[in-house]
């Protein structure tokens, strides 16, 4: 209501404004005199101020109107015309159709057809980025790797379709089994978008393969910090990758930093047991033993396995049977359900030539898990015990055809492996070996079971065939075998 009133008495204000302006300039008896083409004309104030909006107006109409015109003429012989647009309308539509029905035929496998497409859209269209991306896929579709390793060369060309191009000749090098190449490429890659988890995947089993540990732990750190890894998941990858580095400087003679890669993996990922291994040996060999037994303890009692015990007895290689089996009672009491635990304990006890103990450590183990080292065990108990050859004979020809037992098996193709590797050697997967029995057990071992390193020593050589058996205090299966 007061904002109207307002608007209301201005315009009233401006109305008597411009009326007191005219009568003065009415009342004025000054002139204003023009001279033109020799005839003078005179106006008055009033009629000044009306010939100077008349020809404010007629500038402005002769300025619109030229406009008109010159944007009439740029339309009739311009780019820019109804009939132009009309036809960049239709042929943008035929475009876009034609790449809508060729990414269709990708889809469905329909490589010659998608290949028709591609090329019906790129004559439409003037749009590379798409065109060639769908004649790439297009061809590869169709299997003419030639014509797709030709388009995605083109690609390197853009800025905005580099990567795919560089990617996608990565992907054709893989497949080819130019690994060098591949490699090559999947760094390129790599730089042009870090976050790229396909291309992180590449490069990381391209590096691990390659044996380029540090790279690989860099790629794994970037997972690690976009979050694209667990954290539990990235300290044990690390750790594995850190254990193979150390191998490698140690094969190069630099055993100082070697050791202290060791050391570090194993502290990042206790239960590893390559890496515990590998550093209590560091241990041993720096002089400190106190280290590697504190090394050893701990990553038994994550897991058993023989490769810890072997390393164990290597802390004093020349101590007597029986002082080894009281040193081993700290490791014994870790975990002494456990299976690994109590065949070692009947071993140990096998080495000290006390056989009733080493019976008794091996428990119900020959019903309930009857794998060829227990039967092998059983038999160096037997014949320790006095028995009969043909009882010997009995368990190590049951060990001949009885299930190994635990082994370095992979999780992805259940492929078994004598030793532990980063990499499996059947499929490749990174860090999927496991010590565990395998799915099919039914293997039997090669020439008969082994004992573990820990009974060290050999049965005199010069001893006859047919003679009465010793206290075996260190015989190995094999040697058992051939008494017989």
């Amino acid at each position: 209501m007061i904002w109207s009133f307002v608007k209301i008495a201005v315009f009233l204000a401006i109305v008597g404004l411009l009326a007191l302006i005219g009568a003065r300039l009415a009342d004025s008896t000054d002139g204003f005199r023009l001279i033109f083409a020799g005839t003078e004309y005179t106006f008055g104030p009033l009629q000044a101020v009306i010939a100077a909006i008349i020809v404010f107006l007629v500038i402005w109409l002769i300025i619109r109107v030229a406009g008109l015109l010159v944007a009439f003429l740029r339309f009739v012989n311009g780019d820019n015309t109804a009939i132009g647009r009309y036809f960049d309308q239709n042929r943008e539509r035929k475009g876009y159709e034609a790449l809508a029905e060729g990414m269709l035929a990708v889809a469905s496998g329909e490589g010659k057809l998608a290949l028709s497409k591609a090329a019906r859209a790129e004559r439409y269209l003037n749009r590379p980025e798409l065109t060639n991306l769908l004649s790439a896929q297009a061809a590869e579709v169709a299997g003419d790797r030639t014509k797709a390793a030709e388009v995605y060369r083109r690609l390197l060309s853009d800025d905005r379709t580099r990567f795919v191009g560089v990617q996608g000749l990565m992907r054709q090098k893989l497949e080819e089994g130019d690994t060098a190449t591949a490699l090559k490429l999947a760094e390129k890659a790599y730089a042009l978008k870090p976050s790229n988890v396909d291309v992180q995947d590449a490069l990381l089993k391209l590096q691990a393969e390659k044996g380029n540990w540090k790279g690989a732990r860099e790629v794994l750190s970037a997972k690690r910090w976009q979050g694209l890894l667990p954290k539990d998941v990235h300290r044990r990858r690390d750790a594995v990758m850190a254990l193979q580095e150390a191998k490698g400087v140690f094969e190069e003679g630099a055993t100082i930093e070697a050791r202290e890669a060791a050391i570090a993996a194993n502290k990042a990922s206790p239960d590893l047991i390559p890496a515990a291994v590998m550093a209590a040996h560091a241990y041993i060999d720096e002089g400190k033993p106190k280290h590697a037994s504190r090394v050893i303890l701990k990553a038994w009692e994550a897991q058993p396995h023989p490769d810890l015990a072997a390393v164990y007895a290597a802390i004093l290689p020349e101590e007597t049977p029986e002082a080894r089996l009281k040193r081993f009672g700290k490791l014994l009491a870790l975990r002494p359900d456990h299976e690994e635990t109590r065949l070692l304990d009947a071993e140990l006890n096998i080495a000290a030539e006390d056989f009733p103990a080493a019976r008794r450590a091996l428990g119900d183990l020959v019903t309930t898990h009857p794998t060829a080292r227990v039967l092998t065990i059983m038999a160096a108990i037997e014949r320790g015990e006095g028995a009969a050859d043909a009882v010997v004979r009995g368990w190590l020809t049951r060990a001949l055809t009885a299930p190994r037992g635990p082994q370095w098996c992979c999780d992805k193709c259940q492929n078994i492996q004598s030793d532990w590797t980063p990499i499996c050697e059947n499929c490749g997967g990174f860090d999927t070996l496991s010590w565990r029995e395998p799915v099919q057990s039914q293997m039997p071992l090669p020439n008969g079971a082994e004992m573990l390193p820990v009974i060290i020593g050999r049965p005199d050589a010069t001893q006859p065939p047919d003679a009465a058996p010793e206290p075996a205090k260190d015989y190995a299966p094999e040697q058992v075998a051939e008494k017989n």
